[in-house]
C-alpha cells in the first residue's frame, strides 16, 4: 500500500513538472536556436539584440558575418521574427547592409507614442564602418550612426537616415567638412542591445540609445574609452548627446528605466582596473549623470550585458540583469535581479554554465522572460524564456 501510495506521488510530481506546474523549480524552457553559424551563407553570428512589438511578437536581431567571425569585414544586420513567444521563428531577413563592408551594433526600439501607427514605429539604429576598431583608434576613418524605421513591426523598412553629426564628435573634415569636431571621436559604437523608450514621468516618450566612443589618440588601458547616450524627444527627427559617463574606459553600455522615471547606466569596464560593471544614474533621463559606482555585486569578465526593467506584478517594478558571473572568462551566464532600481543586485540564477558571452533581455507577452544570447564560443545564438517565480526562488 505504501509503495502504491508512494508511487502515484512520483508520477503526480513527474507529470507537475513536465506540464510547467511546479514554475519555482523548473530550469529554463528549452532553448531555441535563432541565428546558427553557416545559415544563409554567413559564417558567424555575433551581438544580439531583441524587442517586443506592440502586438507581442519578438523581434530578433544580430549581426551577420560573412566570412568569420572578427569584429570587421563584410558584416549585415539580419532579423528574424517569433509570435509565439520564441519557440519558432521566420526565415532570415537582412534589416541593414553597408555593402561589403560593415554595418552593425543593432540597437532596435518601438516609438510607441504616436497613436495613428498600431503598430508602434521601430527604430533600427546602427552604426557602419569601413575599417577596424584598432585602425579607427588611430583616426585613419570614422564610424557613422544611421537608423531605419519600419511601421509594420519589421516587415518593411524606410531608407536609412545618417545622424552622425547629431549625435557624434569625430574630427574627420576630409571625408565630411561637417565632421569637423575638435573632440575627435573616434571609435563609436551603440549599446550592444535594444535601446528603450521613457515610459512614465517628466520625460515619457523619450528614445534613449546607449553608446560609446573613443576621443583622440589611443591610451593604455583604453583609458579613451567613454560611455555616453543620445535620445530624441520627437519621434527620432532631432538627436541630442548626453554629457560622458565620468569613468575612464566605461564602453559597451545599457541603460533601463528606473522606478521614478529616470534612467541607469551599466557599462562594461573596459579598461579592467576592476572587473565590475560601473553604475551611474540619471535623474532627468540622460541629461546628466550621477558619479559612478563599482558595483561590487556584479562581477564581469570585461563582456557586454543587458538590463531591462520589468513589472512582475501590479505596482511592483524591479530591474534584470544578465551577463557571465566571472571575472576571468566569458561563461556561467547569469540573470539577477534588482528591487532598489540598482542599488543591490540578488545572486541570480544561472542560465548557461559553459562558454556564453553577449546576451539581451526582453519581456514577453505572456509576462514571462526571454533571453537571446550566445553560447558555445560563439557558435550559434539562441533564445531562452523562463518565469520571474523561477528566477527569484
Amino acid at each position: 500500500m505504501f509503495q502504491t501510495v508512494l508511487l502515484s506521488v512520483s508520477v503526480l510530481l513527474c507529470q507537475l513538472i513536465f506540464s510547467g506546474g511546479i514554475t519555482a523549480s523548473n530550469p529554463p524552457a528549452a532553448e531555441t536556436t535563432v541565428f546558427q553559424n553557416g545559415d544563409g551563407g554567413y559564417q558567424c553570428f555575433r551581438i544580439p539584440a531583441i524587442v517586443k512589438a506592440p502586438n507581442g511578437n519578438l523581434l530578433a536581431f544580430a549581426e551577420a558575418r560573412r566570412k568569420d567571425c572578427d569584429d570587421f569585414g563584410d558584416i549585415d544586420i539580419v532579423l528574424r521574427i517569433s509570435n509565439d513567444n520564441g519557440q519558432t521563428w521566420s526565415p532570415l531577413q537582412v534589416a541593414a547592409d553597408n555593402g561589403n563592408f560593415q554595418a552593425g551594433n543593432p540597437a532596435p526600439v518601438f516609438d510607441q507614442t504616436e497613436s495613428r501607427l498600431p503598430q508602434g514605429k521601430l527604430f533600427l539604429i546602427y552604426n557602419t564602418g569601413v575599417v577596424s576598431e584598432s585602425d579607427l583608434r588611430t583616426g585613419v576613418a570614422i564610424r557613422e550612426i544611421w537608423y531605419r524605421t519600419s511601421t509594420d513591426a519589421g516587415q518593411t523598412w524606410t531608407d536609412a537616415v545618417n545622424i552622425t553629426t547629431q549625435v557624434s564628435r569625430p574630427h574627420q573634415p576630409d571625408v565630411n567638412p561637417a565632421y569637423a569636431f575638435a573632440e575627435d571621436w573616434r571609435w563609436y559604437a551603440n549599446t550592444p542591445g535594444h535601446a528603450l523608450q521613457v515610459q512614465k514621468g517628466r520625460y515619457k516618450g523619450r528614445i534613449f540609445v546607449a553608446a560609446n566612443h573613443t576621443a583622440g589618440p589611443a591610451q593604455p588601458q583604453f583609458r579613451d574609452c567613454r560611455a555616453h547616450g543620445f535620445y530624441s524627444d520627437d519621434h527620432g527627427k532631432t538627436w541630442k548627446l548626453t554629457p560622458d559617463v565620468a569613468y575612464p574606459g566605461s564602453n559597451e553600455s545599457i541603460a533601463a528605466e528606473t522606478s521614478d522615471g529616470g534612467l541607469l547606466m551599466n557599462s562594461r569596464n573596459q579598461s579592467g582596473d576592476v572587473k565590475n560593471r560601473l553604475l551611474t544614474v540619471s535623474r532627468n533621463a540622460g541629461e546628466s549623470w550621477e558619479p559612478v559606482r563599482v558595483a561590487a555585486d556584479l562581477p564581469d569578465p570585461v563582456c557586454q550585458a543587458s538590463m531591462i526593467d520589468y513589472q512582475p506584478r501590479r505596482g511592483q517594478h524591479v530591474l534584470l540583469f544578465s551577463n557571465p558571473n566571472s571575472q576571468t572568462s566569458r561563461t556561467k551566464l547569469t540573470v539577477r535581479v534588482s528591487t532598489d532600481d540598482g542599488k543591490s543586485w540578488s545572486a541570480g540564477k544561472e542560465i548557461y554554465g559553459g562558454p556564453a558571452a553577449y546576451s539581451d533581455l526582453v519581456i514577453q507577452k505572456d509576462g514571462n522572460i526571454g533571453l537571446l544570447y550566445e553560447k558555445d564560443k560563439y557558435a550559434r545564438i539562441v533564445y531562452t524564456r523562463f518565469s520571474y517565480d523561477w528566477l527569484v526562488k
